[in-house]
């Protein structure tokens, strides 16, 4: 692989520049991120390469072996090697096995071979790609020899077609890998044959992603073992009519989603309305998803994983913020006080979300919209105030912000609006219930973060089942925690409009002892949908509410203190973001 003696920097056009300032980006625009993107990753595999020099091969061959099929591959077909080494979790790897040689990856006891042996990997599926003939040999892990972008061999670890298992490190082993004539084969067997499990190609007309269940660095943070799907016919059923809605939603940002993603890393399906995603600064082009209820929810998850990758990719690039993550703010999305870097990639991802939603006309699209954009907005706000915004981040956050404002008076319908108004509701008054301390009677809260006995989006789960499946939640509102984690049926009660029902179940819950911030937060949504002004005291200060409580042994009456809460100034104390954002 050549390398000029004086590279040129990246340059992104203006227009390209702009769109990514505004959320956005066109096909052109990740075509500029993708070559931005192959210099980042192979400065990371030059110092990988370079930080490896004295390191032990163990009983694979040398890194230089495999560095020069690598380059016997890429002069054979240089478009091949380099798809191959734009491949998302080839990006995962070089990262991790960096930090592993510089000290930085925490424990781990596999020994270091195996994760620096995974180059002998890649120039293998490299030089497979490229048609050339070769033999060398490649780490088993867990049973299995991995070829990135390709799939992988189930390797027993005895007999004769088996690995040679190294002593003294667990599962791990070697096996050769070859190929002649076009023939590929692994531990003695040909690939296409028992034991080769190949990745599925999900396909749509105008894109193709990797559905990705065998490499060891799939998982975006440390290596997994492989875990084969039974049905991957599910993944591409649903995959088909997700492009389909997206192309049918916004052509252009299908076109450039289909231009950046290559990958996608299965996870098991949890439960309805609580899908689980995530991604990588290390791994552009990927997105981990659990298998969506429906492709409309595929669809969003995309988008969603996909604007990360650009700002990963910008940030590359940029500059936005200097912060060293000890500063933790409110983000509306999460459980768990979250850094500003995290709290931005938050509101671009969720920006992202806000648009695909905004749509969607069905009640649960309207509902999705009205809830993303308020928080959204919520959340670009306490960006923008944080002093260590570069000028650049601050124009992002700008460009964000102006694009969204008129967003916010758009036409919702007015059952969806509520509802949507209530998760907001729900949500920032469990965060502060959870992780602020009250202070005193009239100071300050202290951000005091503490694990939430269930996740934030219960009452908003429930929602979401009420708006688009109201004969399923028929069935579930009187034991709704079986089918919701953490559930209860004055949660049920609550969200289905039986509010005076619900008032009464919370407030006997504090009454009798049980009064978890939940508990309080539901009392006081219960309360405001009632009338009752002890509602926006106890959703403004449910943590001080909680402390007045405790302090009067139970004495006290739940709603009084709301309504007491209810008469103070707000002060900064009732917005989480501004309450914690000065402190370090």
């Amino acid at each position: 692989m050549q390398h000029t003696a004086h590279p040129r920097p990246h340059v992104l056009a203006p227009r390209s520049f702009e769109e990514l300032l505004g959320g956005g980006g066109g096909p052109a625009t990740v075509a500029a991120l993708r070559a931005s993107e192959r210099s980042w990753r192979l400065l990371v595999v030059r110092a990988l390469l370079d930080a490896a020099g004295t390191a032990p091969a163990g009983p694979l061959p040398r890194l230089a072996d495999g560095w020069r099929l690598l380059t016997r591959a890429h002069a054979a077909s240089p478009g091949a090697v380099e798809a191959l080494l734009a491949y998302p979790a080839v990006g995962v790897w070089a990262a991790h096995t960096l930090r592993r040689l510089r000290g930085s990856a925490g424990d781990d006891a596999t020994p270091l071979w195996a994760d620096t042996g995974y180059l002998h990997a890649i120039a293998a599926a490299a030089a497979f790609r490229a048609g050339l003939d070769f033999r060398t040999g490649v780490p088993v892990r867990d049973g299995w020899a991995v070829l990135p972008a390709l799939g992988a061999m189930r390797v027993p670890a005895t007999g004769d077609l088996g690995a040679t298992r190294v002593p003294g490190t667990g599962d791990l082993g070697v096996t050769e890998v070859s190929a002649a004539g076009g023939c590929l084969r692994i531990a003695g067997r040909a690939a296409g044959g028992t034991g080769w499990h190949p990745l599925t190609a999900l396909r749509a007309e105008g894109c193709t992603l990797l559905l990705d269940d065998t490499d060891p660095y799939r998982a975006l943070r440390t290596p997994a073992a492989p875990d084969p799907l039974d049905r991957a016919a599910d993944w591409q059923e649903l995959f088909r009519e997700a492009w389909r809605i997206l192309s049918a939603t916004d052509a252009e940002t299908a076109g450039a989603l289909s231009d950046g993603l290559v990958s996608v890393v299965p996870r098991p399906r949890g439960e309805r309305f609580r899908p689980h995603s995530a991604s990588s600064g290390d791994a552009f082009g990927t997105a981990l998803a659990s298998l969506p209820d429906d492709a409309e929810q595929f669809a969003s998850t995309l988008v969603h994983e996909f604007q990360h990758n650009k700002l990963s990719a910008f940030m590359h690039l940029f500059t936005l913020y200097d912060d060293q993550g000890t500063g933790l703010l409110y983000a509306p999305w999460r459980d768990d006080p979250r850094p500003l870097g995290g709290l931005l990639q938050g509101v671009y991802a969720f920006f992202g979300v806000t648009a695909f939603w905004r749509r969607r006309r069905h009640p649960l699209g309207q509902f999705e919209f009205a809830l993303w954009r308020s928080q959204t907005a919520h959340a670009l706000r306490a960006v923008g105030r944080a002093e260590q915004l570069t000028d650049l981040g601050r124009r992002l956050v700008g460009e964000l912000s102006g694009r969204l404002e008129p967003w916010l008076a758009e036409p919702v319908d007015a059952p969806v609006l509520t509802a949507a108004e209530l998760a907001v509701a729900d949500h920032r008054a469990l965060w502060r219930a959870y992780h602020l301390a009250a202070a005193g009677p009239t100071g300050e809260p202290r951000l005091t973060p503490r694990t939430p006995a269930r996740g934030f989006d219960t009452r908003a789960v429930l929602l979401r089942w009420l708006l688009a499946d109201p004969a399923g939640f028929e069935r579930l509102r009187d034991d709704p925690g079986a089918t919701v984690s953490g559930a209860r049926p004055e949660d049920a009660a609550l969200v289905s409009g039986r509010t005076a029902e619900a008032m009464a179940a919370f407030r006997a819950r504090v009454v009798r002892g049980d009064g978890d911030p939940e508990t309080w937060v539901g009392l006081g949504l219960a309360a405001r949908a009632e009338g009752d002004p002890a509602g926006e005291g106890l959703l403004a200060r449910p943590e001080r509410a909680m402390a007045r409580y405790a302090d009067s042994a139970g004495a006290a009456d739940p709603l009084e203190i709301g309504r007491e809460l209810g008469r103070c100034p707000t002060g900064a104390g009732a917005d989480p973001l501004r309450a914690v954002a000065s402190r370090g």
